[in-house]
């Protein structure tokens, strides 16, 4: 296709946008998941796959017929249904779905609904963890399988570090995407240039750094997201001692002073942060993780939505009934999935047109 998406009038749409289904990676890496630590973030992912199969089919990526066979037998334990997993067996090299998956675009042609599929580059965070070569090959999987349209930005970008509201807002941070081991030779105004060329977006909000033991160097996925076009939830702690303390009082200034397209002011809600400091290491070494109740997943008449602190969880639930009345909240315990830096919304996401 010829011109921009922009161009042609492409746009991408919020979270809440009916999907056509959820893409999964079935956890298999060992340096991600070294010892007993995979089998307890397979019990996560049954936990997640039992309460979303429900509402919109699953298509999980596998490597091979043998771990099919296992995890359908797993599946039994929980009495999940197969005809709502569509296998996919396909290597991919982690689990982080959400920054390595098609990114999706939509627009109205003579009434009805199209989507085409943005292919951007992927490089594992700044080239933090190789190989990545089998999940930057996503996109062009998904789009020649489904036959969709797909556009090549040349630019790398992951899905978890951009967050819009379907009405020309994104959001994003200033440490992933002006970081040099991303977009070396681009400057900031290019970066934004190709956000709307390609997302259909006309407006960028900045924020600056993301959490501690956030490998990603700060996804907008673990800081602050749209609840709906006009209200936006972000992340706080009280605690002025908090390694977290001044990046999230820092986004919250920002937002409170930022603008819809048409000059508006956001409604601002906030969540307090769960405890992030962990007994011991990760595998890269870090004391932290990137615990946050900003990484839930919006689905086809359900949230999804991370619990890790008995002092938060319930708070953070009743927030979610209270944005999304139409839809079943579900939490879903992830001190375990979050032990390998990322949680629900890094592990999902949403298909279109398949």
């Amino acid at each position: 296709m010829k011109g921009t998406p922009r161009e042609l009038d492409y746009h991408m749409p919020p979270e809440w946008h009916p999907h056509a289904g959820t893409q999964l990676h079935w956890p298999t890496n060992r340096e991600t998941w070294p010892g007993e630590r995979l089998e307890r973030v397979e019990r996560v992912y049954l936990d997640i796959v039992d309460a979303l199969h429900t509402f919109e089919p699953i298509h999980l990526l596998v490597p091979d017929e043998g771990y099919r066979e296992k995890i359908l037998s797993l599946f039994e334990t929980r009495s999940i249904d197969p005809k709502q997993i569509t296998f996919h067996l396909q290597q991919v090299n982690d689990v982080w779905a959400r920054d390595c998956g098609p990114i999706f675009i939509s627009r109205v042609e003579k009434g009805r609904e199209e989507f085409a599929i943005t292919d951007w580059e992927y490089n594992a965070w700044g080239e933090k963890y190789p190989p990545y070569d089998d999940d930057n090959k996503l996109p062009k999987y998904f789009a020649e399988k489904y036959n969709l349209p797909r556009f090549e930005p040349e630019m790398v970008l992951e899905g978890g570090s951009i967050e819009v509201n379907g009405e020309g807002v994104l959001l994003t941070t200033e440490s992933v995407l002006l970081n040099e081991n991303r977009n070396p030779d681009l400057s900031k105004e290019e970066i934004e240039q190709k956000l709307q060329d390609y997302l259909g977006v006309a407006k960028i909000i900045w924020l600056e750094k993301g959490l501690a033991g956030d490998d990603t160097d700060g996804h907008i996925d673990d800081l602050s997201r749209f609840l709906d076009a006009g209200t936006i939830l972000t992340m706080v702690v009280d605690d002025k001692d908090d390694i977290n303390y001044q990046a999230l009082e820092r986004n919250l200034e920002i937002l409170e002073q930022a603008k819809d397209v048409n000059g508006n002011s956001f409604s601002i809600e906030t969540l307090p942060l769960p405890q992030t400091k962990i007994e011991g290491t990760t595998v890269d070494g870090s004391e932290f993780v990137p615990a946050s109740y900003a990484n839930f997943y919006i689905a086809n008449g359900v949230v999804l939505v991370p619990t890790y602190d008995i002092r938060f969880d319930e708070m953070a639930l009743d927030l979610f009934r209270n944005y999304f009345p139409s839809r079943e909240i579900i939490g879903i315990p992830c001190s375990d999935l979050v032990w390998g830096q990322g949680s629900i919304h890094c592990v999902t996401q949403q298909l279109y047109g398949i």
